[in-house]
C-alpha cells in the first residue's frame, strides 16, 4: 500500500498479517490497533509491509510521515487527533498507570518472548499465525538464536528458566492483585494503559499454548481472563471476522 494513496490524518497501521486465535501476534501491535479503535481514529491496516523504519514492527505511515515504535505512535496520535483518555487520573495514578505499562512491556514481554521462542523452541507459531514469513517457517534455528542473543544483551537470557517464569509469575500476579474487581485497569473506564496491557495478557490468554501461565487465568487469576474479553468485546466487536476464517476461535 503507498502511503500517498490515503488522505489527510488517515493512519497506516504497518503488522504482520492477522493470526489464528488473536488479530496479532504482536503484543504492540494489538495494543497500538486497540487504542486506534478506542480513539475512534480513522485507520486502515498494511499487512504487506510489517517491518518500519526502525527494524521493528508496527509502525504508522501519518500524513507522509513515517513513525516507529509503539508508544511513540500512541503518543503522536493522541497529540494530533487531541485524545486523552487519562486526563482524569491524578498524578499519583499516572504514575502508577505508567509503572505498569512498562513492568509489562519492558519486563512480561521478555518472560513472554523467551517462553515462546527459546523454552517453546518457537514451534507454537504454526498453531497462532498465518502465513508465516519464510524466515520463521525454515529457518527457525536462526531466529530463535537470534533471540537468544537479543535475551542474554537485555539479561533475562541469562537466568535459568525457573528464575525467568518466576518472574513472570511475579508480574502477573501483581496485575490481577492491582486490578482486582475493576472492570479496568484504572477504574471503570479504559484508558492508553489498558491497551498496552491487553496486548501483553492477550498472548498469554490466546497464543501461549502450552504455557504454564495459562491454568492460572482459569483459577487464580480469572479476573485477567475477565478482562481480556471485557476488552475485547469493548473494541473488538468484529475479532472473528479479523481472524482466519478457517480456524476456530
Amino acid at each position: 500500500m503507498a502511503a500517498a494513496s490515503v488522505g489527510n490524518d488517515l493512519v497506516v497501521l504497518h503488522q504482520l498479517k492477522r493470526g489464528k486465535l488473536t488479530p496479532c501476534i504482536s503484543p504492540f501491535a494489538l495494543k497500538l490497533e486497540t487504542y486506534l479503535r478506542m480513539a475512534g481514529i480513522p485507520y486502515q491496516n498494511d499487512f504487506e509491509h510489517p517491518m518500519g523504519p526502525k527494524g521493528k514492527t508496527p509502525w504508522i505511515t501519518l500524513n507522509g510521515k513515517k513513525i516507529g515504535d509503539s508508544q511513540l505512535c500512541l503518543e503522536l496520535l493522541a497529540e494530533t487527533f487531541h485524545k486523552d483518555f487519562s486526563g482524569r487520573l491524578s498524578v499519583e495514578e499516572k504514575a502508577v498507570a505508567r509503572a505498569f505499562q512498562i513492568m509489562a512491556e519492558d519486563h512480561l514481554y521478555w518472560v513472554m518472548l523467551v517462553w515462546r521462542w527459546i523454552y517453546n523452541g518457537g514451534s507454537s507459531l504454526p498453531l497462532i499465525q498465518t502465513d508465516l514469513h519464510f524466515a520463521v517457517r525454515y529457518l527457525r534455528p536462526v531466529v530463535v538464536g537470534r533471540v537468544k542473543s537479543q535475551a542474554s544483551a537485555q539479561g533475562i537470557g541469562r537466568h535459568s528458566q525457573t528464575q525467568v517464569m518466576d518472574m513472570g509469575l511475579k508480574d502477573l500476579r501483581a496485575i490481577s492483585h492491582f486490578l482486582g474487581p475493576k472492570l479496568f485497569l484504572m477504574g471503570d473506564q479504559p484508558i492508553e494503559v489498558d491497551c498496552a496491557i491487553f496486548g501483553m495478557l492477550a498472548q498469554i490468554l490466546w497464543n501461549s499454548p502450552g504455557s504454564p501461565y495459562r491454568p492460572l487465568f482459569d483459577g487464580e487469576w480469572i479476573n485477567l481472563k475477565m478482562y481480556c474479553h471485557r476488552m475485547k468485546e469493548t473494541f473488538w466487536p468484529d475479532w472473528n471476522q479479523c481472524l482466519n476464517p478457517a480456524q476456530p476461535n
